[in-house]
């Protein structure tokens, strides 16, 4: 099958290219949703066909602008190491919830409790800043630490959500599948980056697409965020001229 062409006219497929959006997995590997998407193959590794993904792509920065002039808020999900950091950077440049570990089941489903468990990790925090942990024992103030620092790794992301996220960004859908099927419990829409074993048809938006490289994501990820940006950019310059 023909590769891809490494040049056009344009840039957004140029980019797309550059990351390395294009790559799949193996036809072995391949989910029957994603049949539609792939353009063909190189080496035994199945490519996506870039003018569908810039599609995709497209029709997720709308559905993210619309988000953010609601002022909805977008929860991210990546917790493979590849995703991780991108996440991270993210979600603290959009001041957004985010989950860049281990899912922690019942986290949508169950929300009033993990809405506890994230407050009295802030409530012991600002404690200990105040000094009024002082009163315990060594012992005591350092199994209140141990706790402190168990929460932090489970919800510290988790700080700005404070009730059911307008929508949720997810990378690897399949990967997240237990993220994915309780957002769709609760009504939340799911966008995801999902490469050629995922199944399509588990999600709102999907973004065919290289989900295990760090360029790849990264790009997908920065795509997003500025699609966010400029939702809450029109927002505020919608208000300060009423």
């Amino acid at each position: 099958m023909t590769e891809a062409k490494v040049t056009t006219s344009d840039p957004i497929i140029d980019a797309l290219f550059s990351s390395g959006a294009h790559f799949g997995y193996r036809r072995s590997k391949r989910h029957p949703t994603t049949t539609p998407f792939i353009f063909g193959a190189k080496s035994g590794v199945e490519i996506f066909d870039l003018e569908k993904t810039k599609t995709s792509l497209q029709k997720v920065e709308e559905f993210v602008r619309n988000l953010s002039k609601e002022g909805k808020t977008l929860l991210i999900v990546g917790g493979k190491n590849e995703a991780r950091e991108a996440v991270k950077a993210v979600a603290t440049r959009l001041s957004m919830p985010a989950v860049f570990g281990r899912w922690i089941g019942g986290t949508l489903t169950n929300f009033a409790n993990i809405r506890a468990r994230i407050d009295k990790m802030l409530d012991l925090i600002s404690k200990r800043e105040k000094g009024e942990l002082a009163k315990y024992t060594k012992k005591e103030r350092l199994l209140i630490d141990r706790e402190v620092l168990k929460l932090q790794e489970m919800f510290g992301g988790l700080v700005p959500l404070k009730g059911m996220p307008g929508a949720m960004l997810v990378i690897d859908s399949g990967k997240e599948s237990i993220a994915v099927t309780e957002a769709k419990k609760e009504g939340v829409p799911v966008i995801a980056l999902a490469s050629s074993d995922c199944d399509f048809s588990k999600v709102d938006y999907v973004i065919p697409g290289n989900d295990a490289s760090r360029a790849s994501i990264a790009y997908f990820i920065d795509r997003i965020a500025s699609a966010y940006e400029g939702g809450k950019s029109n927002n505020q310059e919608t208000s300060s001229k009423q």
